[in-house]
């Protein structure tokens, strides 16, 4: 008798292995022709500057657009595993799952407050 999570730990080995492993050869073999342009925070083309206009703020809209991600992302990671799984879970998952759908509508109400979801 093994145990069944011993693949899973030597591919995780040989992942880091050769993860590493690239890392490594590319520092050693790499070329090392640093100069100030290299060095320097590339700004498509334009000279970057200390602060950005505006006073450095990113608008509210990008943080917006992540969290919907974010929750779309969440979403989707907790609703496909339910659905495959429905008939097994029976009475249970379906509380479940309506709980978190109710709690998962939060972020969106705010969002929608905030107006995330006008696109102009």
């Amino acid at each position: 008798m093994t145990n069944p999570f011993i693949p899973v730990l030597v591919l995780m080995g040989i992942a880091a292995v050769l993860a590493l492993g690239g890392v490594g050869a590319s520092a050693i073999l790499g070329p090392k022709r640093y100069n100030r342009a290299k060095l320097e925070a590339y700004e498509c083309g334009i000279q970057p500057t200390p602060h950005a206009i505006g006073g450095g703020r990113f608008p509210v809209k990008y943080y917006l657009v992540a969290m919907t991600f974010i929750v779309f992302d969440i979403e989707v990671v907790f609703l496909y595993p339910w659905a495959v799984s429905f008939a097994d879970l029976a009475m249970f998952g379906l509380v479940a799952m309506m709980a978190f759908l109710v709690i998962i509508t939060v972020p969106f109400v705010y969002e929608w407050r905030r107006g995330g979801f006008e696109w102009d």
